[in-house]
């Protein structure tokens, strides 16, 4: 199928522009998938010169010819365009109006002018087309068009006719710069002398077709268009046409230096965009970008205004011979465009100097401190280092051509080192804070402990002595090690008094946890005082222990721990909190039933109140109910070890008198006396009355019959009869085998008294201060032998001073064994 040249009129002869006939034009031929690489042919020269026959005949194209028979005159009418068949690259063929024509009349030449410069403004390649029989005369060979042309700045003229052409090009005005530049810098002409095609139309087809092939790859280099600049992409032709067409057109009274500057401007905007997109693919710039991304490159300023020089330099030798004005406006278009497609790399390579200036502020910063220096110092030293290194890498990154500095981001550097030093100084002293705290709460938390335990007289007293030489000794060490960081006064004071605020804490934190656990702690001082004496010995519940005496000792002592504990006096301001919980709760009785516990005296009025009169909420531990409370659940569960003790001292009294009355003693002596007498005259009863004796006196001390009837006439007689025997075997066995010269080792003796058994009874009582108090437990030991059960009294003690040995008291009570 042959290929269509889809001629289209451009442009009609009234001068408006079809630009929907263009759009047409372009989507059938597929301009817009050629990109850069299409070219466009323009032909213009006088009315009826054989210029759409030429073009028809070169590119295979179909414009109207003039019919010979019916005369000259106009065939084309304003301007039209076709695709050259079978030409490569894709080539538009442009077809003028022709100039001189009768139709539009002698005055009338402006549509000429125009359609002419639109051509030069379009076209890659333009074709003058004259007779040969017209060379050499002034209108008729078209020099008034020729000037136009050669006014105008395209690469595509070269003397055709040199006497004319040069005689042309001399008149014709030009810069001072440019008054001996030949013609050729500007215009590549080439000049093709064609056969007559009514003559002789084969030699003419001859001709036409070796010109043709010039036309193949005319955009190569070294073709017709090869040396072309500012080339249009093929997207935007139909655009870049119509507002050319319009400026022209807009532009009725064209002149040659208005035209002078469109064009300048149109080609030095050509020239600054293939500079623009050359440094986009440009491989030193990839090559420096890809580094850059990576990390700091030495020399980068060097290096790229290098590049950027480079193009900027052939900028101005490409666009040289255009208007000066708009070759510098669009060199400082071409420079801020280049410089903002750059600025991304440059602040890229900032960022670079920052970080690492950051990166060693950090490390010289540790590695000072870690040698022992001073905070402040090893900041400022550090910083001063680290911001000269930025301030040297942002003078190796300055650009030739742009006044850019590092300004905004040595600010960023400023404030990231500050940032960076504030945090290690916070962490610093937070550290140091945290070290001091864990001094003073090691320092006072044994102590304070021990002395709120021992609730002396002097125990607030002593533990404000405490906490003001701790906390003293505290913050002096404290001071002298946040010296180095030259804290502004308010800091520093502000510190050492969270540090005192603390140590002071840690007391009143101690103090409230000991008064949760105080019902542990008053137990465990009445145990201490009643089940041990003052020399720290168990006592033993004999008659001469006065039980009331020792009871109310251990009671006063718990009811003191309370006082003490009541609240915290740290401030030396006198109370009555122990006077007013002695007069209150001290009732002088030994033994009180649990009747006697829960009736209201009038004494406890006092304490029927949340607060105390001398002591804040803040500072009060326990208040007067709670103590109230407390000491009813403390008598309760204390009376269990009274009554044990009053027990144990009453079977002590009974264990103490198993021999029979004196009189009793009297009585048989005196009844027995002819029995004694009979004794006395006969030795043979004394004999066995001495072997009797000494059997006896072994069974007594095999036995232990003084130690079995300590529990009692009835439970001794008991155990003696259930060992009698046994122990009258193992004498016998011993008296044979000493008998037989072969006595066994004796084996030791069994103690009457075998280990004892614990029985505890527990007696829940509900917590009247706080969860921590532990449910108080009542107990006491038993131990069992054959004989009968040992009691001792009951440890109430949780947890005892580690000064005082733990002993159980052991009292014997008569029993009977089971």
């Amino acid at each position: 199928m042959e290929e269509d040249c889809c001629a289209t009129q451009l442009i009609y002869g009234d001068g408006e522009f079809n630009s929907s006939g263009l759009d047409r034009f372009v989507k059938e031929v597929k301009l817009a998938e050629c990109g850069l690489s299409y070219a466009v042919v323009a032909i213009m020269g006088p009315q009826s010169s054989g210029k759409s026959t030429l073009l028809n005949h070169l590119f295979h194209t179909k414009f109207r010819e003039m019919d010979a028979y019916s005369g000259r005159s106009q065939t084309t009418k304003g301007i039209w365009i076709a695709k050259c068949v079978g030409i490569e690259p894709c080539t538009i063929a442009m077809d003028l109006e022709g100039t001189d024509g009768r139709e539009r009349g002698e005055d009338d030449t402006t549509f000429e002018k125009q359609s002419a410069l639109f051509a030069l403004a379009v076209s890659d390649i333009v074709l003058i087309n004259m007779w040969c029989h017209d060379i050499g005369r002034e209108q008729a060979a078209n020099k008034p068009l020729l000037k136009t042309v050669f006014q105008t700045p395209f690469e595509y003229l070269e003397p055709v006719l040199r006497e004319d052409i040069q005689k042309i090009w001399d008149g014709v005005p030009k810069p001072q710069a440019h008054k001996s530049t030949p013609f050729s810098d500007f215009f590549s002409v080439e000049v093709v002398a064609l056969s007559s095609y009514e003559e002789k139309e084969e030699k003419f087809k001859e001709e036409v077709a070796q010109l043709r092939q010039r036309f193949f790859h005319s955009i190569s280099p070294g073709g017709l268009a090869g040396d072309r600049r500012g080339v249009v992409p093929a997207t935007g032709f139909s655009f870049s046409a119509q507002q050319i067409w319009k400026v022209i057109k807009e532009n009725k009274d064209l002149d040659l230096p208005a035209h002078k500057v469109m064009v300048a401007t149109v080609r030095c905007e050509e020239i600054a965009n293939q500079k623009s997109n050359q440094l986009v693919y440009d491989e030193d710039w990839l090559a420096l970008k890809e580094a850059v991304q990576i990390g700091p490159v030495q020399g980068f300023g060097i290096r790229l205004s290098s590049i950027l020089g480079t193009y900027l330099s052939e900028y101005d030798m490409e666009a040289v011979y255009f208007d000066e004005g708009v070759r510098n406006s669009k060199r400082q278009l071409l420079e801020s465009k280049a410089l903002d497609f750059v600025y991304p790399a440059y602040t890229t390579m900032l960022g670079h100097l920052r970080s690492k200036a950051l990166e060693d502020f950090k490390v010289r910063l540790e590695q000072s401190l870690n040698k022992g220096g001073e905070f402040a110092s090893s900041v400022r030293t550090s910083s001063q280092s680290s911001m000269l290194e930025f301030d040297k890498g942002c003078a190796d990154t300055a650009i030739q051509q742009a006044d850019w500095d590092g300004s905004r981001v040595r600010e960023k550097l400023k404030r990231d080192i500050d940032a960076h030093a504030s945090s290690v100084r916070s962490a610093k002293l937070s550290k140091l804070k945290i070290n001091y705290e864990k001094q003073l709460s090691a320092s006072l938390t044994g102590p304070v402990e021990a002395l709120l335990e021992t609730g002396g007289k002097d125990t607030w007293t002593s533990m404000r002595k405490l906490l003001n030489h701790d906390t003293e000794v505290a913050v002096l060490e404290f001071s002298a090690a946040v010296a180095g960081f030259e804290l502004d006064k308010d800091t520093s004071t502000k510190m050492t008094q969270n540090l005192r605020d603390y140590a002071r804490n840690v007391v009143e934190k101690k103090a409230r946890e000991e008064a949760g656990n105080i019902m542990i702690h008053m137990k465990d001082r009445f145990s201490t005082v009643f089940n041990y004496d003052s020399d720290s010995m168990p006592r033993v519940w004999t008659e001469k222990e006065d039980i009331r005496s020792i009871t109310k000792d251990a009671r006063s002592a718990s009811l003191k721990l309370l006082s003490v504990m009541a609240a915290i006096r740290m401030e030396s301001k006198p109370d009555n909190i122990e006077k007013l919980l002695f007069s209150s709760l001290m009732d002088g009785t030994v033994t009180v039933s649990s009747s006697q516990d829960r009736r209201v005296a009038a004494s406890t009025y006092p304490l029927a109140s949340s607060t105390w009169e001398e002591v804040s909420s803040k500072d009060t531990l326990i208040t007067p109910v709670q103590c109230k409370s407390l000491w009813r659940q403390f008598k309760a569960e204390t009376e269990y070890s009274v009554t044990q003790a009053i027990s144990a001292q009453e079977a002590h009294k009974q264990s103490n008198n198993w021999w029979p009355p004196l009189w009793a003693i009297l009585a048989m002596i005196v009844l027995g006396y002819n029995e004694i007498k009979l004794l006395i005259t006969n030795p043979l009863y004394l004999m066995v009355l001495f072997v009797a004796y000494l059997i006896s006196r072994a069974l007594w001390v095999q036995m232990d019959i003084g130690r079995v009837f300590q529990h009692g006439i009835l439970s001794g007689i008991l155990t003696i009869v259930s060992r009698f025997l046994p122990t009258v075997m193992d004498l016998l066995r011993k008296l044979a085998e000493k008998s037989q010269g072969n006595p066994a080792p004796e084996a030791p003796r069994r103690p009457i008294s075998v280990a004892s058994q614990s029985h505890r009874n527990e007696t829940p009582l509900p917590n009247t201060i706080s969860s921590s108090i532990p449910e108080s437990t009542v107990s006491s030991n038993m131990s069992s032998s054959d004989g009968g059960v040992e009691y001792s009294s009951p440890p109430l003690r949780q947890r005892r001073p580690t000064n005082v040995q733990e002993v159980d008291v052991n009292v014997f009570v008569p029993c009977v064994s089971d």
